[in-house]
């Protein structure tokens, strides 16, 4: 047996949209699937998960999801194009209020609990690091990469390289990778 779903599993598991050349790993866990969108040439890998149970989860194309990331999807999360998530990067577009104000975690009612939401997107050709982490109401701007181990805790400004934890700018990114983007293209057709 195939390490990835077939396209008639995937198919049968109801996503909300589904592109061409898409695998996903037997090994991903998905849920709410009905609010997953995917575009074509997509690739996700072993025990990856991805909850859209209260908003959508839209990946665009060309997009790789490394080994054990995670997509908490009730904010919404967004991957454009081109974009892609080294091993172990976490995205939560909703968390639990930390300060001890309310109590924590899902198995509490939700009148007793603080919750912090909102989406998440990942601009095209946006690529993040290993071990990363990107919390609620973030966008990553146009061609931006992060760095491994770090923390993204707000909007990020396009073309940028960021590192750190909370992720500061350290440098200007090439934009060279656009013509590598239209030679594609011309090429594919």
């Amino acid at each position: 047996m195939d390490s990835f779903y077939t396209i008639d599993e995937l198919r049968e598991m109801g996503f909300k949209k589904l592109g061409d050349n898409v695998k996903i790993s037997r090994k991903t866990s998905i849920y709410g699937a009905s609010n997953i969108s995917i575009g074509s040439n997509v690739r996700i890998d072993d025990y990856c998960c991805l909850v859209a149970s209260n908003n959508e989860i839209i990946l665009g194309s060309y997009i790789h999801i490394a080994f054990f990331c995670i997509l908490m999807g009730s904010g919404g999360i967004v991957m454009e194009d081109f974009s892609g998530l080294s091993s172990r990067v976490s995205i939560y577009s909703a968390t639990d209020d930390y300060s001890g104000l309310s109590l924590t975690n899902p198995t509490v009612p939700e009148k007793f609990k603080k919750i912090f939401s909102g989406k998440v997107t990942l601009k095209k050709h946006v690529i993040i690091g290993t071990n990363t982490t990107i919390l609620p109401n973030v966008e990553i701007g146009l061609g931006c990469s992060v760095g491994a181990n770090s923390l993204v805790t707000k909007s990020l400004d396009e073309w940028g390289v960021y590192v750190g934890t909370p992720a500061k700018k350290l440098k200007d990114r090439s934009k060279e990778l656009l013509k590598v983007e239209e030679s594609l293209h011309s090429e594919l057709g």
